[in-house]
């Protein structure tokens, strides 16, 4: 299996890659000049693959035979442990210029196994701009045996100093079709459950797989697609917008407090700290920078999990304008047809455009750091008749 055949639906961004890969090698029939640089920037809307199509690119440049999928280097790059292969992630929000300065030290370090040092920034959209600036020299300028990687939503969402210095890869929301392919081939999940997943999903592959396995996932989002049915008054407004802040802070905890008991736990056995025991000097500053840590990634936990409640009513709303001007179309949540049916006969074309765009307001007050509770308010008085 070679490192390329989860890239669901992007077979233009292989061709690009592979072209890359041969010229990093001296290998093929002669790429074009150019194929490969030492920046590159993955861009494509959430769910596409950004950071998978940054990890095969990462490991076919370490395998002897370009991403066969097989060898030390494929297997140890797809298991996260290649000693070359650095991924940079955040889970809070944003990728401060510490971080950043670390990791443009260990660029200039020399590859211990293979054959290039490689750095995959997959959140570069959340670097601060100070990060961006830190990094700039290296992106600029790197050594000859580094190669940087960053994955973003969009070309805009990075420090045009950076984008100016990489080359743009460009992926596309993978079909239902594609991605029922690969949960049926390489899940093993049930082609009817597949394609209602995959369709669910709205190219979110991820997403596709995590409705196809969980049947709590599956009721969940049923019930927060039902929440248009429900709203009449200012009341069932601030009861929806309740409902569905707490939904998300509750799948935020749940993971949350996983994590957070682990590294505690983790750290404490690093200082050698027992529960009752003396705290060394300088563990409760430590201590206090992992809870400030750990308090950030609860908030982006929570605001991921409410932004995708907004895309699945956003999904709604498109089926609900898509029965009232366009019969036939294809729907995206066709395992509750008959609810937007009966929501089209009650809204107007013109009510629904303005349901969606109270949807899109909410997205980007969140954006913008806006209090969840107040912007989720905002936008289900926007659902009133």
């Amino acid at each position: 299996m070679s490192v390329w055949d989860e890239l669901v639906g992007q077979e233009p961004v292989v061709a690009t890659l592979r072209e890359a890969v041969d010229a990093a090698s001296g290998g093929g029939a002669g790429p074009p000049q150019g194929a490969m640089t030492h920046a590159w920037l993955f861009t494509g809307p959430p769910g596409s693959g950004r950071s998978n199509a940054a990890r095969a690119f990462a490991a076919a440049l370490q395998c002897e035979q370009g991403g066969c999928g097989e060898c030390h280097s494929c297997v140890t790059a797809a298991a996260g442990s290649h000693p070359d292969i650095t991924v940079i992630r955040t889970d809070g929000l944003s990728i401060g210029t510490e971080v950043a300065r670390e990791y443009v030290r260990r660029a200039a370090l020399r590859p211990a196994l293979g054959r290039w040092q490689v750095l995959i920034v997959e959140d570069a959209d959340r670097l601060t701009d100070q990060a961006a600036n830190a990094l700039l020299k290296a992106v600029e300028e790197p050594a000859s045996h580094t190669v940087w990687m960053l994955c973003a939503p969009a070309v805009e969402d990075v420090m045009i100093t950076i984008r100016s210095r990489c080359r743009p890869v460009l992926l596309r929301t993978p079909s239902a079709e594609a991605i029922a392919e690969l949960l049926v081939g390489r899940d093993g999940v049930e082609p009817q459950l597949a394609h209602a997943a995959a369709a669910a999903s709205q190219g979110h592959i991820g997403r596709a797989l995590g409705l196809a396995r969980d049947p709590v996932a599956r009721e969940r989002r049923r019930s927060i697609l039902a929440v248009p049915l429900g709203v009449g008054s200012l009341g069932d407004c601030l009861a929806a917008a309740q409902t569905i802040n707490d939904e998300a802070t509750a799948r935020a905890s749940g993971v949350a407090d996983t994590a957070d008991e682990q590294e505690i736990a983790d750290l404490k056995a690093s200082w050698g700290v027992e529960d009752r025991g003396r705290r060394p000097a300088g563990f409760a500053g430590v201590l206090s920078t992992l809870a400030k840590d750990q308090k950030r990634r609860r908030t982006r936990l929570a605001r991921d999990s409410i932004d995708g409640v907004l895309i699945d009513l956003l999904a709604f709303c498109r089926d609900v304008v898509a029965v009232q001007c366009a019969p036939g179309a294809e729907l995206v949540n066709a395992d509750v047809a008959d609810d937007v049916a009966s929501v089209a006969r009650v809204w107007t074309p013109e009510s629904s455009l303005r349901r969606i765009d109270a949807i899109v307001g909410c997205r980007e007050a969140l954006d913008a750091n806006a209090a969840p509770q107040l912007a989720l308010e905002r936008m289900m008085i926007g659902f009133l008749p």
